[in-house]
């Protein structure tokens, strides 16, 4: 019989990490136990501590709650590796739902207006940021709650994730059919935001696990589903929308109207009500029938986006809360049957997560990330609205509402094409060389797009749109490879011991990246508008201003803020020849993104190998 004073019993996992489980004290009647345990369930004895040694052998403690740590444990005969992929690749389909987020924010900002936005109506640049919340939520919420997930075991993670994320839907909606702005930045970016972090990582981890001799095969069926949220997203959004929605009340084409603190009213029913214009620009970015140019009653109409977010919400709570039962990390004695996994040492070059932010590299690789997310979030986050109004213009019967919808989920194919793609070349190229094609070639890619632009608008061409849709589309796959090879970056940098600390503290950048990139897309575009309809006034007859807005050009700062004068409805009134600048507004974000990107190329040549001072010291353990 072996002396066991000392020693501390440590469950041996399929992919090769320790986790202590109790100690033994100096008493020889749990010898015989203790080898019959280390011999069934692949348990190996190690020397602990002073305090470890003075421990007394306690059995475990088991929870009788639902989501106990121990619930997220599979049996020690289940074997069916295969069925645990399916609830992971369903959380992450649900998560990946934000990348469609531009298929909400222009019904959101036309709410009230319904066939173009109302003066209390929110901007498109409002309507975007829960998007951005959500995502900067994601990365702070995922490099906080490590521990805690560690300690109550993935059900109660992604559970908890379940209610944040669906509960974070339902909220919004609230906040939707309220008009209240905040609601709908608490409720889907901040919860939103919360249950994707709470739920990103569990289910790779588990799956990794259960496949540790195809651990890249496991991320990736996951990070698939993650991928594929906006394909699922879009068009349920769509059809939901489709589904719930009311078309406003119509009055007419040629009414009386007058024009008070910047907004149109007209006599309904005995008393003056706010009304919208609508022209055929503005019809053509719609997806609903029955429509004409004219005058429609403010608030009249429903566009369908709170029921469809309420919906949505409640279908993604209960498909994660499934996913959570559902999905179980293999049991401590599981082994791979007919495959013999080599025991690997640890790796010796292992930065610890506390010193990540005293290392050059995790800055300059975080500078990386922030620049290029900035660009992927920033054109994910206006696609829809963008095609429209650069394109539909130029070419009505091409880009319709259904084409720019069918844009989103190009963009969302080429976020999952490239988490696979790119991380499997990456294995081929090497992470650096990767990174440099990354930076450099995204360089190009946006500083080319404006050229594109002005080709599609020149020669009304329908292939300079598929290249300027091809374009785009590898954009966001480098975006989303990014994301896929990231990891793997940093195990290569900062060793593998603490990889998962380390990359939470990455997605800070991410985070970062979520704020930065929408918002600045969207100031550059709205500066250039601004600029652009005052250079249309300039050269419209003040009397036709008068004729058209019921007021003169002194009111034009009131009326552009509550949406009554808007570029579509100058061109109406402008000298023939005018050049419509509609198409050119995003011009300026594609260039500061290439500019940006520069700026990551730069940083990402200054990587070097980490000092060797910075790795932790090798404790050999008896």
């Amino acid at each position: 019989m072996i002396p066991l004073s000392g020693y501390v019993l440590r469950s041996v996992s399929s992919c090769g990490t320790t986790v202590p489980l109790f100690n033994i004290a100096a008493t020889s009647r749990y010898s015989s136990l203790a080898a019959k345990n280390s011999a069934a369930y692949g348990q190996t004895w190690e020397r602990g501590s002073i305090s470890e040694r003075r421990s007394i052998l306690q059995p475990p403690q088991r929870s009788l709650s639902l989501f106990g740590p121990e619930k997220s444990v599979a049996a020690p005969d289940f074997k069916n590796r295969w069925s645990m992929a399916l609830p992971a690749f369903i959380t992450h389909l649900c998560i990946g739902a934000p990348y469609a987020w531009s298929a909400m924010s222009g019904p959101l900002s036309k709410d009230l207006g319904f066939v173009c936005s109302a003066a209390e109506d929110w901007s498109m640049t409002a309507a975007t940021f829960p998007m951005s919340i959500l995502f900067a939520f994601h990365g702070v919420s995922a490099a906080l709650a490590g521990k805690w997930q560690m300690k109550v075991g993935q059900r109660a993670s992604i559970a908890a994730a379940a209610a944040c994320f669906g509960g974070g839907f339902l909220l919004s909606a609230l906040g939707v059919m309220s008009h209240n702005l905040y609601l709908v930045y608490l409720g889907y970016g901040v919860l939103g935001g919360i249950g994707l972090g709470l739920s990103y990582t569990p289910p790779i981890q588990a799956l990794i696990e259960w496949f540790p001799d195809k651990k890249g095969l496991a991320s990736g069926l996951t990070i698939m589903g993650f991928g594929s949220g906006a394909l699922l997203f879009a068009p349920a959004a769509n059809a939901l929308m489709s589904k719930f929605s009311t078309l406003p009340t119509y009055l007419g084409s040629s009414i009386q109207t007058v024009t008070e603190n910047g907004r149109l009213f007209a006599e309904v029913g005995g008393k003056l009500t706010e009304v919208v214009y609508a022209n055929a620009a503005d019809l053509a970015k719609l997806s609903y029938t029955g429509l004409q140019e004219g005058f429609y009653v403010v608030g009249s109409g429903n566009t369908g986006a709170a029921m469809t977010l309420a919906a949505i919400g409640v279908g993604y709570t209960m498909a994660m809360m499934a996913s959570a039962f559902a999905l179980k990390r293999p049991h401590p004695s599981y082994k791979v049957e007919g495959v013999k996994i080599p025991a690997t040492a640890a790796s010796s070059n292992n930065v610890h997560t506390d010193n990540m932010f005293k290392l050059p590299q995790f800055y300059y690789l975080g500078a990386v990330l922030t620049c290029v997310a900035s660009g992927g979030m920033g054109l994910i986050g206006v696609a829809k609205p963008l095609m429209s109004e650069v394109f539909s213009g130029v070419l009505p019967t091409v880009v319709t509402a259904a084409f720019a919808s069918s844009f989103i989920l190009m963009l969302s194919c080429g976020n999952l094409g490239g988490r696979l793609a790119w991380a499997a070349m990456s294995d081929k190229l090497g992470r650096r060389p990767t990174f440099h094609l990354f930076t450099f070639g995204s360089i190009g890619i946006y500083a080319a797009l404006p050229t594109i632009v002005n080709q599609v608008i020149e020669q009304q061409s329908v292939a300079s749109l598929m290249m300027f849709c091809g374009m785009s589309v590898t954009a966001i796959s480098i975006f989303g490879g990014v994301y896929s090879i990231l990891p793997a970056y940093e195990s290569d940098l900062f060793g593998t011991k603490y990889v998962g600390a380390n990359h939470g503290k990455m997605l800070l950048f991410s985070s970062t990246a979520a704020i930065l990139g929408p918002a600045t897309f969207l100031s550059l575009r709205d500066g250039s508008e601004k600029s652009a309809i005052a250079d249309l006034v300039a050269k419209i007859d003040p009397t036709k201003f008068v004729e058209k807005f019921g007021s003169d050009v002194s009111m034009l700062d009131k009326l552009v803020e509550t949406k009554t004068v808007t570029l579509a409805k100058l061109m109406e009134i402008a000298p023939p020849g005018t050049i419509d600048p509609t198409p050119f507004l995003y011009h300026s974000s594609f260039y500061s993104i290439a500019g940006a990107l520069g700026v990551a190329a730069v940083c990402h040549s200054l990587i070097k190998p980490v000092d060797p001072k910075w790795y932790e010291k090798v404790e050999n353990t008896k």
